[in-house]
């Protein structure tokens, strides 16, 4: 239904408000004004019967009924009313319009019995003889201070309501003029009130549409006048706020359009929200016209469909590194965060696409390059190990044999070194391909690597305690984890002290198997942790080089966990020993 202006919401009801007033007022004074008039018409009437009274003090005694009949005629027709003799037993004695001998017996007339009982008595009724509706006064009549009769008159009611609508004619009229004067003055009235409401309706919808600008009432009621100068400060702050949102939306879009990072923002019903120039160039897009459309239609690789599925499912950050293969093969760092509406409600999630291609692609050649030159290395570095070892066993010089050890320490040191890079490329490209892996016994696998490090565990007096469960399986490449435990359990017998102890531990841990290598020796500060596991980094270069390490068997390890879809993780404390704890899902 459409509304009204609230003019004519007011309007009306002033109008009819004033009216009914004017009614009842009007009403009211009708009801007074006849009560008047028939009061002072009675009062009229009671004192024509005293003049009546006193002007027949001396025809009631000496005149005869005939004559007294003529006197009141006169007296009624000089008075313009009525006038009724009744003797007490209700005879009427003499009547100024009737003829006495037609008249009823007048002892039972209301006005009669009043004016005998109370003095004075009235009464409006119907006159038979008469045929009118009359108004009657009757009073006693005492002569010689004795009561000798009634003496009543009576007027026509025609006569007194002819003179009380002249009054009320006059009195409507008079309401009708008024009337007329209210027409327009509420009129002014509800404009008065409604005029600083559509000056404001008007300006609210200005606001709306971002224009601050225009006039608010000046005057008029508190109330107006405190609601205008609310709207004024609300329309100064909305000018600030939309000022700086529109700075900010600037800043953000300078930003989004910049990143070389590709950004896509998608809702619950998995509808793109916003992409970025970088993210629509990747999925070759038009970034102003993808609001709205579903994931499917903007994204072909099914790859990132997926990962965007499971963002919007598990509620928390993913990250994942993706290898695409449409149109070409491409290598994609995907992060996905909750997105947030403006009341911190999720409303999806935000994600964003690195591409790596470039950085793997430059790996792939430094893999290459290492794996080429370890194993053209391996050639000279074996022949030159075998040349020593001959030239050793013939040779009776001291200074010569010195300096053929050394020769023979450093090509041990090579030839164990280029193994490390081979083996540590080996496993790089596996990652790629993907490992095969197999149910295994993780008994079986720890047993193999102890026994490796038998030599290495007599030569240091360390005791070796295993304690890992002979029914604890899991989906592993045998020979790269017997590698990585080699390499763990090797580290932490050349950072033992002589006679000390080295830990082995494995269990079931919130789902996964964790194994654990725990050594006593020397610990490693808090600083390092971090860079543990980069290649070449040494805690202690000049104990490394003594002990025989390359700097590449924590990075073997990583790198073979990594294979294995696990994380490796070590806390230390100096002075007191080392743990590194390895976690493996129990399905590959």
């Amino acid at each position: 239904m459409k509304s009204r202006r609230f003019i004519w919401h007011i309007y009306p009801t002033f109008l009819l408000l004033m009216i009914a007033v004017l009614f009842f007022f009007g009403f009211f004074q009708t009801h007074e004004l006849r009560n008047f008039h028939y009061q002072q018409t009675r009062e009229n009437l009671a004192a024509r019967a005293r003049l009546v009274e006193a002007a027949i003090q001396g025809a009631f005694q000496q005149s005869s009924a005939a004559e007294l009949n003529r006197h009141i005629s006169l007296l009624g027709q000089n008075a313009g009313i009525r006038i009724t003799l009744i003797a007490p037993d209700g005879r009427v004695l003499a009547d100024s319009h009737q003829n006495i001998a037609q008249m009823d017996n007048h002892a039972q007339r209301p006005e009669v019995i009043a004016a005998r009982d109370k003095g004075d008595g009235m009464s409006i009724r119907f006159s038979r003889s008469l045929g009118v509706t009359m108004i009657y006064v009757a009073q006693p009549l005492v002569i010689a201070a004795r009561p000798v009769g009634v003496i009543r008159v009576a007027q026509p009611l025609s006569d007194v309501e002819q003179n009380l609508r002249r009054v009320l004619w006059s009195f409507v009229l008079g309401g009708v003029l008024f009337a007329l004067v209210l027409v327009p003055a509420c009129w002014l009235l509800a404009r008065r009130l409604s005029r600083p409401l559509e000056v404001m309706t008007q300006a609210a919808q200005r606001y709306a549409r971002g224009d601050f600008s225009g006039p608010l009432p000046q005057k008029g009621p508190q109330e107006t006048l405190s609601l205008a100068e609310a709207m004024k400060r609300m329309a100064v702050d909305f000018a600030g706020r939309i000022e700086r949102e529109i700075e900010e939306r600037g800043e953000t879009e300078a930003i989004l359009v910049s990143m070389v990072e590709g950004i896509v923002a998608v809702d619950y019903n998995e509808r793109m929200i916003r992409l970025n120039r970088a993210a629509a160039s990747f999925f070759g897009v038009d970034d102003g016209a993808v609001h709205g459309r579903l994931v499917e239609e903007v994204i072909r690789p099914a790859e990132i469909q997926a990962f965007i599925r499971r963002a919007l499912d598990l509620h928390e950050i993913l990250e994942e590194e993706l290898v695409i293969s449409v149109p070409d093969k491409r290598y994609l760092h995907v992060m996905a965060t909750p997105l947030l509406g403006g009341a911190g409600e999720r409303i999806g999630s935000l994600i964003v696409l690195h591409d790596l291609t470039r950085l793997r692609q430059l790996e792939a050649v430094r893999r290459d390059f290492v794996a080429n030159v370890s194993h053209e290395l391996k050639t000279p570095i074996t022949a030159i190990h075998g040349a020593v070892e001959t030239l050793l066993e013939d040779a009776h010089d001291a200074t010569m044999v010195n300096f053929l050890r050394i020769i023979f320490k450093q090509s041990e040191r090579l030839s164990t070194l280029v193994d490390d890079l081979l083996e540590l490329s080996r496993i790089e490209q596996g990652q790629e391909k993907g490992y095969e892996l197999r149910r295994c016994a993780l008994i079986q696998i720890v047993h193999n690597a102890q026994i490796a490090c038998e030599n290495l565990l007599r030569e240091q007096q360390i005791d070796l305690q295993v304690d890992v469960d002979t029914h604890l399986v899991a989906h592993l490449n045998a020979h790269l984890f017997e590698q990585a435990i080699i390499n763990l359990l090797t580290n932490a017998i050349k950072y033992s002290v002589p006679g000390g102890q080295v830990f082995i531990r494995a269990k079931m841990q919130t789902g996964q198997l964790a194994l654990q290598v725990e050594d006593r020796g020397c610990g490693i500060e808090a600083q390092h942790l971090p860079r543990l596991f980069e290649r070449f980094y040494r805690v202690d270069r000049a104990r490394s080089r003594k002990l025989g390490g390359t700097g590449l068997g924590l990075a073997i390890v990583k790198h073979a966990v990594q294979a294995h879809r696990g994380e490796i993780k070590v806390a230390s404390t100096p002075g007191k020993g080392t743990i590194f704890t390895v976690t493996l899902p129990l399905q590959g």
